[in-house]
C-alpha cells in the first residue's frame, strides 16, 4: 500500500513528493532565483509540508545540489555523444541555440553558473556541484578536441569553455542572443588549433 502524506491543503497525496518537490524547486530556482525562493513557499507550490522537504533533502542546501546534479549528469550529451557529426562539428555545435528554448527567446542563463554567483561559500554543496560541472564541460571540450586534431587539446577546451560561459552570461546582462558571436569565435579558435596540427605534421 503506497504511503500517504498530508499536504498544506489537506489531503492526501501519494509517494511523488520528492518528485514534486525537486520539479518545483527547477521552475522557482530558474523563474525567480535561488535565494529568492524560499522553503515555505517552495513547500506550498509542491503541496507538501516543510517537514516533508527536510525528510527528503535535509536542507536547502543539499536540495538544490540534487537540483543541479539532476540538470545535465551527463555533461552535454547531446553535444558530445552525437555520432552524426565530426568531431570539430561537436565543438562547434555546443554553441547552438537549444531546441528547447523557443525562437523568439533568448538562451537562459546557465544554472550553473547562476548558482556559483548565489551561492558564496565554496564548500556548499550546491556550489560544489557547479565547479565540477564546469570543469567536466572544460574536460569533455578538450576530449573531442583531441579527437579532432588538436595540438593542445586542454587548452582548446578551457577557451571553448570559457567562451560558451561568457556567451551565456553575457546574453542574460544584455537579454540579447550572443551564441551566434561565440560560435563564430569558437570556428576560428578550432581551426586555428586544427592548423597548429597540420603544421606541426608537415614539418615533422
Amino acid at each position: 500500500m503506497a504511503e500517504l502524506e498530508m499536504g498544506p491543503s489537506s489531503r492526501r497525496r501519494g509517494r511523488g513528493a520528492r518528485e514534486r518537490i525537486l520539479e518545483t524547486s527547477e521552475r522557482l530556482f530558474r523563474e525567480q532565483g535561488i535565494g529568492n525562493t524560499g522553503m515555505d513557499q517552495l513547500s506550498a507550490e509542491a503541496q507538501v509540508s516543510k517537514r516533508t522537504v527536510y525528510q527528503h533533502f535535509g536542507g536547502k542546501n543539499e536540495l538544490v545540489a540534487e537540483y543541479l546534479r539532476r540538470r545535465d549528469p551527463d555533461t552535454m550529451p547531446e553535444v558530445f555523444d552525437r555520432d552524426d557529426l565530426s568531431p570539430r562539428d561537436r565543438l562547434l555545435a555546443a554553441f547552438d541555440k537549444p531546441r528547447s528554448v523557443p525562437p523568439n527567446e533568448t538562451t537562459p542563463l546557465c544554472p550553473f553558473i547562476a548558482a556559483a554567483v548565489e551561492i558564496a561559500d565554496p564548500e556548499d554543496p550546491g556550489r560544489r556541484c557547479a565547479h565540477d560541472y564546469k570543469m567536466s564541460v572544460a574536460t569533455r571540450f578538450a576530449e573531442t578536441a583531441r579527437q579532432a586534431g588538436a595540438t593542445d587539446p586542454e587548452r582548446l577546451g578551457e577557451q571553448l569553455a570559457l567562451l560558451l560561459d561568457g556567451a551565456s552570461a553575457r546574453t542574460r546582462a544584455l537579454d540579447t542572443e550572443t551564441l551566434p558571436t561565440a560560435a563564430a569565435i569558437a570556428a576560428i579558435l578550432i581551426d586555428n588549433a586544427l592548423r597548429d596540427e597540420e603544421s606541426e605534421a608537415a614539418g615533422a
